[in-house]
């Protein structure tokens, strides 16, 4: 179920399907960016199936990883990673490691990350935890098989909403096509009439991405935030070209919202 919450939120339980949260009125009217998002992930048939826990719990993955001829990290820890060095135009440019370089899938789960969501979990003693989903999924490190920080006794209740945003919500999505492709790059964002406001990445790192102080340089443009954003940020040659792509996005996105 999706219920409100007292404090003007919303409890999204964690087996509500992806097609009734992006089509709730409550989603459409005040956390827009989230039903944009939902809509704008897989398919209409997956989308039907998908919920919303299984929607966050979603592999981080590339190619490699479902071929069992090629080394993967993920799949026996110190195998090696054949994406490095291997065909990696999809994968990430920020947030990974020596061990993996492949990206988070979920355009929810941006949305999330965006709305300051906090995952609630239950373990096999009756213990609930609340989880900030900016410390729900996990950068690889030197163990990327350990995805979230989810314990192995414990599953996904809920995910609870706090109070709306305020501001215009946006989600884009850059793929290579229009329909059931995982983003090259994406981007979340509420803007406010002032220039102030909040933006979240997808298809550029191993969990959703966002850089307090990248938005702190809402007001200057695009360039300013995706220069914090960005910091730090090591691409492969074939995919050096999401570090100006989200830039542009960006810049579309601040360009819709000037114009609205």
């Amino acid at each position: 179920t999706i219920d409100d919450t007292s404090d003007g939120g919303l409890r999204i339980g964690a087996l509500v399907r992806n097609t009734d949260l992006a089509a709730d009125l409550r989603v459409r009217r005040h956390y827009g960016v989230l039903s944009r998002a939902l809509l704008a992930g897989a398919s209409g048939q997956l989308r039907n199936k998908a919920t919303t826990s299984g929607n966050l719990l979603q592999r981080t993955r590339c190619p490699y990883f479902y071929d069992p001829n090629q080394p993967c990290n993920k799949r026996q820890p110190g195998a090696g990673c054949a994406a490095i060095g291997g065909v990696s135009r999809q994968l990430g440019i920020i947030g990974t490691s020596e061990a993996c370089i492949a990206t988070h899938p979920s355009d929810m789960a941006v949305a999330m990350r965006l709305l300051d969501a906090t995952v609630e979990t239950i373990n096999v003693r009756g213990q609930s935890r609340h989880i900030p989903i900016a410390d729900f999924h996990r950068l690889p490190g030197k163990m990327p098989h350990i995805e979230t920080s989810l314990h192995s006794d414990e599953l996904i209740t809920s995910l609870t909403l706090p109070p709306p945003v305020e501001g215009r919500h946006f989600y884009r999505k850059v793929r290579d096509r229009a329909s059931y492709a995982f983003a090259l790059v994406s981007v979340a964002a509420i803007i406010q009439k002032d220039g102030t406001g909040r933006v979240a990445v997808g298809g550029v790192a191993p969990k959703p991405w966002r850089v307090a102080a990248a938005e702190s340089e809402m007001p200057k443009g695009s360039e300013a935030v995706a220069a914090r954003l960005l910091a730090g940020a090591s691409p492969t040659p074939a995919n050096a070209f999401k570090v100006p792509l989200v830039e542009r996005t960006l810049a579309a996105v601040i360009q819709e919202a000037k114009a609205s």
